[in-house]
């Protein structure tokens, strides 16, 4: 069962095409009602296909287009979905900051910084974690050092990002240190 969820909308037509070859695709289908269009658009795996634009809904295809090669619509659904995954992971809620990958920015409110990419990597490896993270273990999954030389990248690193915070955010816990490593506080 796939994870992504394509809903026809007043297409009868497309509908018994799709069902016709679900099999092939790599998408749940289904039918989408008038009364559903709200909770499907607020669906982060879904999208609504349809001949004409549906005001205030954000996650369409408006197809309108014909004829069509069904490798040519199935090719515009696959993109469609790309550009959705790729647009939700782009931007990320760590506490009281947002991050863009994209840009590699991270903001609160009208402020924002511009991070290096091991900063953001870094920042989301620790994120991820939840708990304190050894510096060895950054080394290794953040910056691929596998030696057990004596470096002091990540505590470098670490230590300009927490300034550059400080600085600019006025937050000097965002990122602590402890006996076990580096770890994130998500204080609201």
């Amino acid at each position: 069962m796939s994870n992504q969820n394509l809903f026809i909308y007043e297409f009868e037509e497309l509908y018994k095409i799709l069902s016709e070859i679900k099999k092939d695709i790599n998408v749940d289908l289904d039918k989408a009602s008038e009364n559903q269009l709200s909770e499907i658009n607020q669906r982060s795996n879904s999208l609504i296909f349809t001949r004409k634009k549906i005001p205030d809904v954000d996650n369409q295809i408006i197809f309108d287009k014909f004829p069509v090669s069904i490798f040519k619509l199935l090719e515009k659904i696959n993109i469609e979905f790309l550009k959705k995954n790729f647009s939700e992971q782009s931007e990320i809620e760590i506490g009281t900051y947002k991050f863009n990958l994209n840009s590699r920015e991270m903001y609160k409110e009208k402020t924002k910084i511009k991070l290096t990419e091991k900063e953001i990597n870094s920042i989301i490896y620790l994120n991820k974690a939840g708990e304190s993270v050894k510096i060895q273990e950054l080394q290794s999954k953040v910056w691929g050092y596998q030696s057990e030389l004596e470096t002091h990248t990540v505590e470098t690193h670490i230590y300009r990002l927490r300034k550059k915070i400080l600085k600019i955010f006025n937050d000097e816990n965002f990122i602590i240190s402890d006996k076990n490593g580096y770890k994130i506080i998500k204080e609201k």
